[in-house]
């Protein structure tokens, strides 16, 4: 199978042209003067932290994945390569400020829904910029970081390139946009139905791809028990499942395999049910993700 482009860091990396300026930013806590050509980033989300690496530059310390991944690593696999040598600050709820003001950062790069709580703190240590949201703003707070880090038109150009990757998908994928993806996901004691305005349902969206009537809405998640499982079909089904240790949302996911109502479903039927990875369709949330998940649809629909 061909690549439909080239990777979206190599083409950032080719964009920059130049030394970032300073600019005074908009976010969602205010206004915040940020420096010329910031050296030393923190950045304090997953999103956040891959689209600093697909700007082409590589933070100091990050917020880190909710598990250890398999190679024993704190860093979510798909860039762990990428972090080599930077300093994990915690998970995203739970960053160490005393940590980050070790680092003497040049930048702070962050969310309101994550960070408001310690936004004084925070921005007493260096200049501070949070996004708003996360679900279904990933491209919304990628155009914020690039503009923080003074790269707004190296920002421009990344997204061109997944944009121009995205239509060809499109393109290649022709009337099998047309059949219904319903979108699935496992955690411990709950099962949940992703909407529109999530991660991967911007992504399916961008895509052209159909979604089953309940899924078609501009929320986020419906929370539901095994009593709904005939709403979680589709003429094809994806499920990831968030396993916090324990073993419990693994263990759901196959007693609602074995479940009959999940057996009758026309895309079991038709075994047209596919696993994907939680990280890339729901967890980390930034662009890197975003290139991956499009790897992942091209596989599953058998298209070059």
């Amino acid at each position: 199978m061909k690549r439909l482009l080239i990777p979206l860091l190599t083409l950032a990396l080719s964009a920059v042209s130049g030394a970032a300026l300073a600019g005074n930013v908009q976010h969602a806590m205010g206004r915040t003067t940020t420096p010329d050509n910031p050296q030393r980033i923190v950045v304090l989300t997953t999103e956040g932290t891959e689209a600093v690496l697909a700007l082409g530059i590589k933070p100091v310390g990050a917020a880190n994945g909710r598990a250890v991944n398999a190679r024993g690593s704190v860093w979510y696999a798909h860039v762990a390569d990428r972090l080599d040598g930077v300093e994990p600050l915690g998970e995203e709820r739970a960053v160490n400020l005393e940590q980050i003001a070790a680092l003497e950062p040049d930048l702070i790069l962050g969310n309101r829904q994550r960070h408001e709580g310690v936004y004084d703190q925070l921005s007493a240590i260096a200049p501070t910029v949070l996004s708003n949201r996360l679900r279904g703003d990933w491209r919304k707070n990628f155009e914020l970081y690039a503009e923080a880090l003074g790269r707004k038109d190296e920002g421009a150009a990344v997204l061109a390139a997944f944009d121009k990757r995205v239509a060809e998908l499109s393109d290649a994928l022709g009337a099998q946009k047309d059949e219904t993806l319903s979108v699935i996901r496992f955690m411990p004691g709950q099962i949940r139905i992703y909407q529109r305005d999530s991660f991967s349902g911007d992504v399916l969206a961008r895509l052209g791809i159909a979604r089953p009537e309940l899924q078609q809405e501009d929320s986020f998640v419906l929370k539901v028990g095994k009593e709904s499982i005939p709403d979680m079909d589709g003429d094809r089904l994806v499920h990831f499942t968030y396993e916090s240790g324990d073993g419990k949302a693994t263990a759901l996911a196959r007693d609602i395999a074995s479940d009959p109502l999940w057996q009758s479903l026309k895309a079991v039927q038709a075994g047209s049910v596919h696993a994907v990875d939680d990280v890339i369709w729901n967890t980390a949330g930034g662009i890197l993700a975003a290139e991956r998940m499009l790897d992942d649809v091209a596989k599953i629909y058998g298209v070059d």
